[in-house]
């Protein structure tokens, strides 16, 4: 995992490239490069993961130097592909030169062999023509700004800001994130005139002209899985795939683990993990507050119990680190995320790479999947797990505020409800957002964080199952329990839902009130408190501290745009 950015047109400056590259360090701090052809610089921040070699350093070059990459992500089945590929003279170990050979040989078809996650661009200098492209669910990013003749990319948008992109707030994505708590449509950001490549599509960008198309097709891959197969030869198949994705996860010349929770996913994670050869050294590991109404710490245990691998626990607390890493991983964000949990989870990445584990593995996908979510069950378009009524607070905002907004409508390409919130859920809501929050703070430590479940092959073939195999008797993801029922008791198995949580509620309303305020006090004295309706904003906080805890994701969001004033909006 590294950072690439790019300008390509006009006359351009190579100190340009080489400050976006420093804002994008952290991404990849052992080797930074740059490449320059006429009107065009292209640059990488590597984190070296495999061929350790400084032959794989990149902007890489093909033989002939006519077509150069820089390329973010990990190419899974990277050994297969150069079996196909055996004409090709290759210098290193790679998978950058692989999928720089595959780009050569079968164009823009190559994307389809990709087993990976992916955010590359490739110049073809003999047609002074760029090709780029984000990976089928949009694991890594990949950010761009276009002025005049120019065009910018990135993998974080304070490099673009670096380059000297203005710091503009895009009022529609900010208005409809505090009205229904949108984080936007996939291809937009929070800032003004800076866009992002949505995962599975492509770019192609030449004299001046930029084309954008879509690649990946879920809605007609999952077609050929139609015809219906009995649940046992489902389970096995599934079951082999499984195996298969989480092997080809642990392809590295550097040190893997992964990050397990309480939940099902994690059980299956550290199940299937443990079939690999000495799985027993490989180290797990988990997060805890010392809440007991909210740690998994004793279903952790249990798990692990089992298979006896090294567990690093991880402790959040509140102390002066707490507020230097709110303000860290607020920086290194950009845009709003997620809240304390993803606080939490940055300290594993951080306590990983002082452990010189470099690649951790962790759950993410299954709920989407297999259908997880209470949510699915209900006759709702509910997004978040466990609430009865919407958390936001519209009543706090300016009338003229929110006009900008705009609620979220998501295709329904399916007949079925449930499999329309799946779509939902996978594509607009739920894995972008985490993807990039945890893209982030992996990347904030130097780390590099894969998602075995998001192989592709599983996604399709989960989601293409009948329902029945998804939820029986009120059971959700049930042929996953039953799949890790083989390995683990019954107790983890079908063990109920449990989202994975922080106190973020009693914390915002008791010992992090006073940051809560000063969130609020730099909204008001800031240019955007028109915004809001100031006097409705301090009543909400009131009623917040009295005991009306229900939810805190409004309090979350007024926090999220005090940080974001402090770091990037004043």
């Amino acid at each position: 995992m590294c950072g690439i950015a790019g300008i390509i047109g006009g006359n351009i400056k190579e100190d340009v490239i080489s400050k976006m590259l420093k804002t994008q360090h952290h991404r990849g701090p052992d080797n930074t490069g740059v490449f320059r052809d006429e009107q065009v610089l292209l640059g990488h921040n590597r984190l070296s993961i495999l061929d350790l070699s400084e032959k794989s350093n990149q902007p890489f070059k093909d033989n002939s130097n006519r077509y150069i990459i820089t390329f973010n992500g990990e190419i899974y089945n990277y050994i297969e592909l150069k079996e196909e590929l055996k004409k090709y003279n290759f210098k290193t170990e790679s998978d950058t030169e692989v999928l720089l050979a595959a780009y050569i040989k079968w164009g823009k078809k190559c994307l389809h062999k990709l087993n990976g996650m992916f955010s590359f661009a490739i110049w073809d200098k003999e047609k002074k023509h760029l090709f780029a492209a984000r990976d089928r669910f949009g694991v890594k990013p990949f950010y761009y700004y276009r002025e005049k003749e120019k065009f910018y990319f990135s993998s974080e948008i304070k490099a673009l800001h670096a380059s000297g992109v203005k710091k503009t707030p895009n009022k529609k994505v900010w208005a409809s994130y505090l009205t229904y708590g949108s984080y936007g449509h996939p291809t937009e950001t929070f800032w003004e005139n800076i866009n992002q490549l949505q995962g599975g599509h492509y770019l192609e960008y030449s004299k001046n002209s930029l084309n954008i198309n879509k690649w990946y097709f879920f809605e007609k891959e999952i077609l050929k899985y139609q015809a219906k197969v009995s649940f046992k030869s489902v389970k096995e198949k599934y079951k082999s795939l499984l195996e298969d994705s989480i092997k080809l996860r642990f392809r590295a010349d550097v040190k893997v683990g992964f990050n397990i929770s309480g939940g099902l996913d994690s059980s299956a994670l550290l199940a299937y993990v443990n079939k690999l050869n000495n799985s027993k050294n490989i180290n797990a590991y988990t997060f805890y507050t010392n809440d007991n109404r909210y740690d998994e710490l004793p279903w952790v245990e249990e798990m692990i119990n089992y298979t006896e691998n090294p567990l690093s626990k991880i402790l959040l607390k509140i102390d002066d680190d707490f507020y230097k890493l709110i303000d860290y991983i607020s920086k290194i964000q950009e845009e709003p995320f997620g809240g304390i949990p993803t606080l939490a989870y940055s300290k594993i990445f951080d306590k990983a790479r002082k452990d010189n584990v470099i690649v951790l593995l962790d759950g993410q996908g299954m709920d989407e999947q297999w259908a997880g979510y209470d949510y699915y069950l209900k006759n709702n378009d509910n997004t978040i797990q466990g609430i009865k009524s919407s958390p936001f607070k519209e009543n706090v905002l300016a009338e003229d505020f929110k006009k900008f907004a705009s609620k979220p409508v998501y295709p329904k390409p399916f007949k079925d409800a449930i499999l329309n919130k799946q779509y939902r859920d996978l594509f607009y809501t739920k894995i972008p957002r985490a993807l990039r929050f945890n893209d982030r703070v992996s990347m904030a430590f130097s780390t590099e964080l894969r998602e075995p479940f998001l192989d592709y092959r599983l996604v399709e073939y989960a989601f293409a199952q009948p329902l029945d195999y998804k939820i029986k008797n009120d059971i959700q993801k049930y042929l996953l329990r039953e799949l890790v029922a083989e390995d683990l008791n019954d107790s983890i198995s079908y063990a109920p839902k449990r989202p994975l949580q922080t106190p973020q509620r009693e914390w915002l309303q008791n010992e992090l009130f006073s940051f809560v305020k000063d969130s609020l006090e730099k909204i008001k004295k800031s240019e955007y408190s028109n915004w809001f309706n100031i006097k409705e904003l301090e009543e909400e906080l009131v009623k917040y501290k009295k005991g009306n805890i229900d939810s805190s994701f409004h309090i979350w969001q007024w926090v999220s745009l005090g940080l974001n004033i402090d770091n990037y909006l004043c």
